[in-house]
Parts: C-alpha cells; sequence; structure tokens
C-alpha cells in the first residue's frame, strides 16, 4: 500500500501546488519557464497515476464492507454519469452551464460510484482520497475565485455529441476493467 499511499500524495500536491503555494508556482514557472513548470506537473501526474495503480493491483484485499448486487447496477450507471459529467467541461454545450467543476464532479461521481462495489482498504483509500481530493479543490477554487459568473450555452447538438462519445468512452472503459480482470457488470 505504500506505492498507493505514495501515488495519492503526489497526486494531491501536484494538484494543489498551484492554488496553495501560489509564490512557489510562480518561482517555479520563472525557472522552468511555464511549458517547463507545465510539463513537470504534467510528470509528476503520471507517475502518480502509475504509482496508484501499481500499489492498488499489489495491494492485499482486506475487506472492510461488502455491498448488494443492487450495488454493481447503481454503480454503472453513476459510472456512465460520471463520464458524461466529466466531458461537460469540454463539450461546452448546455450541460456545462450547469456545473462549476464539470471534472472534478465527475471525479467525485465515480470515486462514490467505486465505493459502492469495492469495500477493500485499498479501494477505500484510493476512491475515498480521491473523492476527498476533489471536493476540496472545488472549495479551493471556489474560495480563490469568488461568485461563478455562469457561461454562456453553447448548441444542444454538443451534449449530443457528448453523449455519443460517453457512451464509446464507457465501453473503452468497460473493456479495458474486463481485460485487467475487474467485470463491471457482474454483480457480487
Amino acid at each position: 500500500m505504500t506505492l498507493l499511499i505514495i501515488g495519492l500524495v503526489l497526486w494531491v500536491v501536484a494538484h494543489m501546488f498551484k492554488r496553495l503555494a501560489p509564490s512557489a508556482r510562480r518561482g517555479m514557472e520563472n525557472r522552468l519557464g511555464e511549458g517547463g513548470s507545465k510539463g513537470l506537473m504534467a510528470v509528476l501526474l503520471v507517475i502518480s497515476v502509475v504509482l496508484m495503480v501499481r500499489g492498488y493491483r499489489s495491494a492485499p484485499v482486506d475487506p472492510i464492507y461488502t455491498f448488494a448486487d443492487w450495488a454493481t447496477y447503481l454503480n454503472n450507471f453513476l459510472m456512465l454519469l460520471a463520464v458524461i459529467v466529466f466531458g461537460a467541461g469540454m463539450s461546452k454545450g448546455v450541460i456545462w452551464t450547469r456545473l462549476r467543476h464539470p471534472m472534478l464532479t465527475g471525479v467525485l461521481i465515480w470515486s462514490v460510484a467505486h465505493l459502492l462495489v469495492n469495500g477493500d482498504s485499498a479501494s477505500v483509500l484510493l476512491f475515498g482520497v480521491l473523492g476527498m481530493w476533489a471536493l476540496a479543490e472545488m472549495w479551493v477554487i471556489n474560495a480563490a475565485e469568488g461568485i461563478w459568473n455562469r457561461p454562456r450555452p453553447g448548441a444542444a447538438k454538443r451534449d449530443l455529441m457528448l453523449v455519443v462519445i460517453s457512451l464509446i468512452m464507457y465501453g473503452l472503459i468497460a473493456g479495458v476493467h474486463i481485460w485487467a480482470g475487474y467485470n463491471p457488470f457482474q454483480g457480487g
């Protein structure tokens, strides 16, 4: 679980660094340039994901709670919703005007969905921390930026494309899970 914890810490620190230590981030940008600074953060985030995946896959399965078979169906619905919400900020249709933080909200829905069907200690740590990070990130952004001015909605056809792309992405994500040995469509 050590790799998982290091990966989670690295993920949270890399994402929160800009907002919680703005002068240090500006100093890094002055030394490395904006592109170099963003590149370094991107590398740190990739390393954090690799550490989280390796740490999660190698962690012992220590059950904390079990879930009902129906939770699988709720999980699958929430996962589709998470993919749609996550993509809403990029589609710039109508949906994105309803959520201040579509990507972070998508991560939060994703984490809750996974906590519904994964009750072992590594899962609770991984999905719990990432869900709490999404909430904390939203809070920090809201505190720094104040009142949100809703953007103007784009065309509804952008949302239709979002749903189509999300269905394709959902299928790909499910396929990767099945390939990795975790069939999301099997209950219990």
